[in-house]
């Protein structure tokens, strides 16, 4: 009896704090991503590539939103920014929304910031860095500047494992 109720006092204090119920979540998008990532007929790549006439694409991700898998593509074209849904089952462009406002643009902003430095694009740095890792798929890649000079950080997905590896955009 005892053990039973030591149990449910630990269970109990991980999921009311904060950093268990956030890791209890961050477990749970994990394994969601990875399902659905493991699922998805479209690459990061071909998603990059769909979105790629909507403006030059500046980072692009697979992410979990409302439960339910999407592969966003952020591009930039003529000094606008927007977010381009690819269909992660058939590869069309889903929707194109603009970027006006909040954290998306000024992610976006510092994005392109980077790939004006940039001299190859995302794709050649998903395709460069999935190749390094046999049996990888890339799950996203966001271009940043560091010391100056263009990299992506490129998430992989490798058996169950997620990995974040840079590769350079010169």
């Amino acid at each position: 009896m005892y053990w039973r109720l030591l149990f449910l006092a630990i269970i109990t204090s991980l999921a009311v704090s904060p950093t268990g119920y956030q890791s209890y979540a961050q477990d749970r998008s994990d394994h969601a991503l990875i399902k659905g990532v493991t699922d998805a007929k479209v690459t990061l790549q071909q998603g990059l590539t769909a979105a790629a006439p909507q403006g030059r694409p500046i980072s692009a991700k697979f992410e979990v939103e409302d439960g339910k898998l999407q592969l966003s593509v952020y591009t930039a074209k003529d000094g606008k920014f927007f977010e381009v849904i690819v269909d992660h089952m058939t590869g069309n462009v889903a929707k194109t929304e603009s970027i006006t406002e909040g954290e998306d643009l000024a992610e976006a902003k510092s994005q392109s910031g980077a790939m004006e430095k940039a001299k190859t694009d995302l794709k050649a740095a998903v395709d460069k860095s999935a190749a390094a890792v046999s049996g990888s798929r890339a799950i996203s890649v966001t271009p940043a500047l560091k010391d100056g000079r263009a990299v992506a950080s490129v998430t992989l997905l490798a058996g169950q494992q997620l990995q974040t590896v840079e590769q350079p955009l010169e």
